[in-house]
C-alpha cells in the first residue's frame, strides 16, 4: 500500500513538473518573440527618427511651429506701433476720421524716434501727428518717401523710445504664426494673430510707379483701415514686416492681408536716413514670369526662373552678357521663381552692388556677374533733395550728375517725383523735367535754385526741358 502511494505520488510530481515545464517552455518563447519583435520595432523607429532629425523639414517644422505663446510677442511689440495722423492739402485718397484728415499706424524702429510707415498714410501730408502707446504726442519730420515700395520715413525727437528689431523676412515659413500690430483712430494698439499664407506676392496696387517692387506677405491675420504702416511681427516679437493692404471689394477686411517683407524694409529705410531717396539697383531686363508652356519651349525640367523679354542698352544685365530669351534661375545662389521675388532680391542692393546671376540659355545653365546700375544707367549713388520750401511747392528734385551734364552738355536740377494736388502739380509738370532757369536767371544746381526761389516775390517762373521731347517748356505758379 505504501509502495502504491509513493508511485502514486511520484508519477502526480513527474507530470506536474513537465506540465510546469511546457508551460513556462510556451510562455517564454512568447515573450522573447514579442521582446525581439518590440526590440525591431524600436531600432526601425530609432532609424526614422534619425533621419527626420537630420532632413530639414523637421527642422523647418520646429521653426514653425515651436512657440505658439503670443502674450510676449504682444508685449515687445505694442508699446513700438505708434497712432500717425496727417493734416492733408487736397482731397483724401485713404479712408479718414474728417475731411482734410488721414490716419494709420507707425513702427518704432530704433530708441531715437525713427518711424517707418506707408507712404500712402502720409501723402500730401502738411503736418504729420504721432501718438505713442502711452499716449505722449510729437510732432514728425518726414525724411524721405519711396512710392515704389509704399513706405516712408518719419522721425520725431525723443529719446529711449521703445522700438522693434528687425527679424530675418527670408525665414518666415508658409504656414508659421503671425501677429499683426496697428494703432488705428486712437485707439491705442490692436492685435490679430493668422498664420503666412504665402510670400512674394504681387497684388498690382503700385501700377504707376516705375520701378516698383511688390513682393508681399500674405496672411490671414485681419487688419482694417487706419493700420496701414503698422507691424507684422513673428512670436518672439520681430518685425517681419509692415502691414500695407487688403483684399477687399467692402473696404473692410475680408480674409487676406499683405504685408512688406522686413529685408526689404530696412534696405528702403536705411538709404532714406543716409540719402534721402533710395539707391535701387536695376538689372536693366524686361521680365516676365515663366508658365507650363514657356517651360516647355525652353526645355526647363521644371516651371521655374524668370524670363527675360528685353534687355536695356547698356545696363547691368546687358554688359554682363544676358539677352533676351534668358531665364534668369538664380541671385547670389538663391532660386528665383516669378518676377515679384526677382525684383525683390535686386531691389535690396544699391547701384554699384556685384551680383551672380545663373540663367538658362540653349538648354544649359550658366553663370553671369553683374553689376547694377541706377536709373540713369551709371553706378552713383544720388541724392534727394526735400528742403522745406521743396515741399511747400510740391516736388522733390537733385542735381545732375557729372555724367548727365556731360551728355545733356548742360547744368541743372531734375525733378524726380511731384505731389499730388501741389502747386507744381497744378502746373502739369512731369518727373524728369529739367530745370536751368528760375525767373530768367540761370541756375546750376539744387542750392542756387533754392535761393531763387527764396527771393522771389509772387509768381515763379521756370524754364527747362526734357530729354525725350524737342524744345523748352515754360511752366510758372504763384509762390503764395
Amino acid at each position: 500500500m505504501n509502495k502504491q502511494l509513493w508511485i502514486s505520488i511520484g508519477v502526480t510530481a513527474l507530470l506536474t513538473a513537465l506540465l510546469t515545464f511546457a508551460t513556462f517552455y510556451i510562455f517564454y518563447h512568447k515573450f522573447a518573440a514579442r521582446e525581439s519583435l518590440f526590440k525591431r520595432n524600436q531600432q526601425e523607429n530609432q532609424q526614422v527618427l534619425e533621419r527626420l532629425i537630420k532632413s530639414d523639414r523637421i527642422h523647418s517644422n520646429l521653426h514653425s511651429s515651436a512657440p505658439t505663446d503670443f502674450m510676449t510677442a504682444s508685449k515687445i511689440a505694442t508699446p513700438a506701433v505708434v497712432f500717425i495722423e496727417c493734416i492733408q492739402d487736397g482731397q483724401d485718397l485713404m479712408p479718414v476720421v474728417n475731411k482734410g484728415m488721414s490716419t494709420g499706424s507707425g513702427v518704432i524702429v530704433s530708441p531715437d524716434g525713427y518711424i517707418v510707415t506707408n507712404n500712402h498714410v502720409i501723402e500730401k501730408a502738411k503736418s504729420i501727428q504721432i501718438m505713442l502707446n502711452d499716449n505722449h504726442e510729437y510732432q514728425a519730420k518726414l525724411i524721405g518717401t519711396d512710392p515704389n515700395t509704399d513706405l516712408a520715413l518719419l522721425k520725431i525727437e525723443a529719446t529711449g523710445l521703445p522700438y522693434l528689431i528687425f527679424g530675418n523676412s527670408d525665414s518666415a515659413q508658409i504656414g508659421e504664426w503671425v501677429l499683426a500690430v496697428g494703432n488705428p483712430f486712437r485707439l491705442q494698439s490692436t492685435v490679430t494673430a493668422g498664420i503666412i499664407s504665402a510670400k512674394a506676392r504681387n497684388i498690382n496696387i503700385l501700377n504707376n510707379q516705375q520701378y516698383r517692387i511688390e513682393s508681399f506677405i500674405q496672411t490671414d491675420a485681419a487688419v482694417n483701415p487706419g493700420n496701414s504702416g503698422g507691424a507684422l511681427v513673428n512670436t518672439a516679437g520681430e518685425l517681419i514686416g509692415i502691414n500695407t493692404a487688403i483684399m477687399t471689394f467692402t473696404g473692410r477686411y475680408e480674409g487676406y492681408s499683405f504685408s512688406i517683407p522686413s529685408n526689404l524694409v530696412r534696405k528702403v529705410i536705411y538709404d532714406l536716413q543716409e540719402f534721402g531717396t533710395v539707391q535701387r539697383g536695376l538689372l536693366g531686363v524686361t521680365i516676365e514670369n515663366v508658365d507650363n508652356q514657356r517651360a516647355k519651349q525652353f526645355g526647363l525640367e521644371r516651371v521655374a526662373g524668370v524670363y527675360i523679354s528685353n534687355i536695356s542698352k547698356n545696363g547691368a544685365a546687358d554688359e554682363a552678357g544676358l539677352k533676351p530669351d534668358d531665364i534668369i534661375l538664380e541671385v547670389n545662389n538663391r532660386i528665383v521663381n516669378s518676377v515679384s521675388e526677382l525684383q525683390e532680391i535686386i531691389g535690396r542692393y544699391r547701384p554699384g552692388t556685384e551680383v551672380r546671376l545663373s540663367y538658362w540659355r540653349n538648354g544649359q545653365k550658366l553663370t553671369a556677374k553683374a553689376i547694377l546700375k541706377n536709373q540713369i544707367n551709371s553706378t552713383e549713388l544720388i541724392s534727394t533733395r526735400r528742403d522745406p520750401i521743396l515741399i511747400e511747392f510740391g516736388f522733390e528734385v537733385r542735381d545732375l550728375s557729372e555724367r548727365e551734364i556731360a551728355t545733356i552738355k548742360s547744368k541743372g536740377v531734375r525733378v524726380l517725383s511731384i505731389y499730388r494736388e501741389s502747386k507744381i502739380w497744378n502746373t502739369n509738370m512731369i518727373p524728369n523735367y529739367i530745370i536751368t532757369h528760375v525767373n530768367g536767371k540761370k541756375i546750376a544746381n539744387v542750392d542756387e535754385m533754392i535761393r531763387e526761389f527764396e527771393a522771389a516775390q509772387g509768381k515763379i517762373s521756370l524754364d527747362g526741358f526734357y530729354e525725350e521731347y524737342r524744345g523748352r517748356y515754360p511752366y510758372s505758379f504763384n509762390k503764395d
